[in-house]
C-alpha cells in the first residue's frame, strides 16, 4: 500500500517550486504526456503492492514474464540483416553469428515485401536494395546455407506474403532434414499493422487477416516452437503515433487475431503462448518502460478474464523490441549510437524477450559491418558491464514509473472501446480511424519540433557547420541484374507443368476458405515464385490499395 504523504513538508516543497523561475516550456514526454515535477504516493491512490505490481513471472506480468528475467537468461540479441542477394545476406548472418549475435533476424527488399518478382518491371531498381530478394525457395536454400536452422532462432520480416515465406522455410527445412517441430523463430505475419501505418499492402483487410490466421493455425499444429505472428507496434510508432498509441493499437490487433483464431475453431490456450508482440524503443526512457509494464498487465487481463485463457502462457506478452528508426539523423550519424544505446536500455529496463539495435548509418544506408557490429557490442556492453541485469524490474514501485504505467494502460482501454463502438477493427480500417489518429500524433510532435519545444540534438539545436563522411554500404546495381538472371534460370528449369497445377490448387483452396499452407508447400517444392502465387491468390481475393486520409 502507498505510504501516506507528510502534508507539512509536501507544503514546504510546493512553496520552494512556486517561488523557481518557470521553466521555457510545461514538461512533457516524447508523446506530449504532461509530466508533473514529483510524484509521490498521491499519484497511486488505491495501488496495492500485491494486486497492483505483483511478482516477476506472476500475473498480471507487469514486472516481466519470468521469474528471474536477466538473471536467468539474457535477452535474445539480433541485428535485422538482409542485403542483395540471398548468398551477400548469408554471408552477413554468418559473420553476425561469429561476433556473438544470438539470433538470425532477417530485412527482405522491397519487391519481396510487396509480393513482386525481381524480374517484375515495378521492381526496377529496388531489388537487394533495402533487404534480401527472395523470389524462391531456390533462394531461401541459399538465404540458410550452411547455417543449421534447427539451433539457431530465426525471425523473417514480411506480412502480405508472409504465408508464401513461411511456405518456403518450411520446405526447405525439410529439404535439410529439419524436424518442424524443432524450429525456433518467429514469422511477422502482422498485416493489420500495414493498414494502420506501413502500406505494404496486396489483399483487402478480411482476406488478408485470413491468411495470417492460416499461419498461426498450422503453426499451432505442426511447428509448435515457432511463433507464427509478431503484433507488431514498431511501425506504426515509426509512422507518428504517440507511445499510448503505439500500445493500443498494438493489443487490439493482437485482440482481433485472438477473436478470429477462435472463429476458427481454436482453442485459446492452442494458440495463445506463441503470439508475440513487437514494440518500438524510443527516445523517452521512462515512458517507454512503462508501456512495455502496461502491455503486460492489460494483455493478461483480456486474455484470463475476457477470453478465459487457463493455461498462464497465454496470458504472458512476450516481446521483442526495436530501437527507433524514425529517430535516427543523418546531421552527426554518430550521436545515433548514443540515442540507440539509451533506447536499449529503456527495452530492458522493461522487459523484452529480445532486442535489435540499429545501427548509427542506418538513416544514410544499410549498415556496414563496422557500423553493425557497435550496435551489437552496445547490447553487449548493456548485457554485462551496466548492472541492469542484476535486478528484476529494477524501476517497479518507482511513483513516477508506476503513475505511468497507469496512465498507459487506461489509454489503451479507452482505444479499444472506441474502436469497438466504430463497429470493431475492420470498419475501424475503412473508416481510416487509426491512420487520422497517427497522422494527428505525427503534427503535433512536428509542430513541438518546429518551436523548438521539443529538441533534436544536431538538427534544430546543436548543429554543427562541417559534416564528416561515414564509410557507408553501397548494393552494387550488378545484384540486380544477378538476381532477376536467377529467377528466369529457376523458370527455366523448373517443370512448368508441376507449377501449374500447384497453382491451380492454391486458388481452389483460397475459393474453399481453406488452410492455404498445405498447398503454399507444394508450390514452393513446385520452385512457383513469391509473384506468381500472391498473382494467383489475388485472382480470389482481389487487389487492395491503402486508404488515403
Amino acid at each position: 500500500m502507498a505510504t501516506a504523504v507528510d502534508r507539512k513538508l509536501w507544503s514546504q516543497w510546493q512553496r520552494e517550486i512556486e517561488a523557481a523561475p518557470p521553466g521555457e516550456q510545461p514538461a512533457t514526454t516524447v508523446s506530449g504526456v504532461p509530466i508533473d515535477p514529483l510524484y509521490t504516493p498521491d499519484n497511486l491512490d488505491g495501488f496495492e503492492y500485491d494486486s497492483s505490481l505483483g511478482y516477476p513471472g506472476q500475473y498480471p506480468y507487469t514486472r516481466g514474464v519470468h521469474a528471474t528475467m536477466y538473471r536467468g537468461r539474457l535477452w535474445t540479441m539480433r541485428q535485422f540483416a538482409g542485403f542483395g542477394t540471398a548468398q551477400q545476406t548469408n554471408e552477413r548472418f554468418k559473420f553476425l553469428v561469429a561476433k556473438g549475435q544470438t539470433g538470425l533476424s532477417t530485412a527482405f527488399d522491397l519487391p519481396t515485401l510487396m509480393g513482386l518478382d525481381s524480374d517484375d518491371p515495378r521492381s526496377l531498381g529496388e531489388v537487394g536494395r533495402l533487404g534480401v530478394a527472395v523470389d524462391t525457395i531456390d533462394d531461401m536454400r541459399q538465404l540458410f546455407a550452411g547455417i543449421d536452422i534447427g539451433k539457431i532462432s530465426v525471425s523473417m520480416t514480411i506480412n502480405a506474403p508472409a504465408a508464401v515465406i513461411m511456405a518456403f522455410y518450411l520446405a526447405n527445412a525439410q529439404d535439410q532434414g529439419v524436424d518442424w517441430r524443432k524450429l525456433r523463430g518467429t514469422i511477422q505475419n502482422d498485416t493489420l499493422k500495414e493498414f494502420h501505418a506501413q502500406n505494404e499492402i496486396y489483399f483487402p483487410p478480411e482476406p488478408s487477416v485470413r491468411l495470417a490466421i492460416d499461419v498461426i493455425e498450422f503453426c499451432t499444429r505442426h511447428v509448435p516452437q515457432w511463433n507464427p505472428v509478431s503484433i507488431s507496434g514498431y511501425h506504426i510508432r515509426e509512422a507518428g503515433s504517440t507511445a499510448a498509441q503505439e500500445l493500443a493499437f498494438t493489443l487490439a490487433d493482437g485482440l482481433h487475431y485472438v477473436d478470429q483464431c477462435l472463429a476458427r475453431g481454436l482453442q485459446v490456450d492452442e494458440f495463445a503462448p506463441r503470439l508475440s508482440f513487437f514494440f518500438n524503443a524510443h527516445n523517452d526512457l521512462f515512458e517507454e518502460v512503462a508501456k512495455y509494464r502496461a502491455a503486460r498487465a492489460v494483455w493478461a487481463d483480456r486474455l484470463r478474464n475476457h477470453y478465459g485463457a487457463r493455461n498462464e502462457n497465454s496470458w504472458k506478452l512476450r516481446f521483442h523490441a526495436q530501437t527507433a528508426g524514425c529517430s535516427l539523423q543523418d546531421k552527426q550519424p554518430e550521436v545515433n549510437l548514443i540515442r540507440v544505446a539509451y533506447q536499449a536500455l529503456a527495452a530492458v529496463l522493461g522487459g523484452c524477450q529480445s532486442l535489435h539495435t540499429n545501427s548509427m548509418d542506418e538513416t544514410l544506408a544499410l549498415p556496414s559491418e563496422h557500423a553493425v557490429t557497435l550496435a551489437l557490442r552496445t547490447q553487449q556492453v548493456l548485457a554485462h558491464e551496466t548492472g541492469v541485469t542484476n535486478t528484476v524490474d529494477p524501476l517497479g514501485g518507482s511513483y513516477f514509473v508506476e503513475t505511468l504505467t497507469r496512465q498507459m494502460a487506461q489509454e489503451a482501454r479507452g482505444y479499444f472501446d472506441r474502436i469497438e463502438a466504430l463497429g470493431g477493427m475492420l470498419p475501424a480500417i475503412e473508416r481510416g480511424f487509426f491512420r487520422r489518429e497517427i497522422a494527428d500524433a505525427a503534427f503535433a510532435f512536428q509542430r513541438e519540433f518546429d518551436a523548438k519545444h521539443k529538441i533534436i540534438v544536431g538538427v534544430n539545436a546543436y548543429q554543427e557547420a562541417e559534416r564528416k563522411p561515414l564509410d557507408i554500404l553501397t548494393i552494387d546495381h550488378a545484384v540486380e541484374t544477378e538476381q532477376v538472371a536467377q529467377t528466369r534460370r529457376v523458370r527455366k528449369e523448373r517443370s512448368g507443368e508441376e507449377q501449374r497445377r500447384t497453382l491451380d490448387a492454391v486458388r481452389r483452396a483460397a475459393e474453399a476458405q481453406e488452410n492455404l499452407l498445405p498447398t503454399l508447400l507444394d508450390a514452393a517444392r513446385a520452385r512457383a515464385t513469391v509473384g506468381e502465387v500472391m498473382v494467383a491468390l489475388a485472382e480470389v481475393y482481389g487487389r487492395c490499395d491503402a486508404a488515403v486520409v
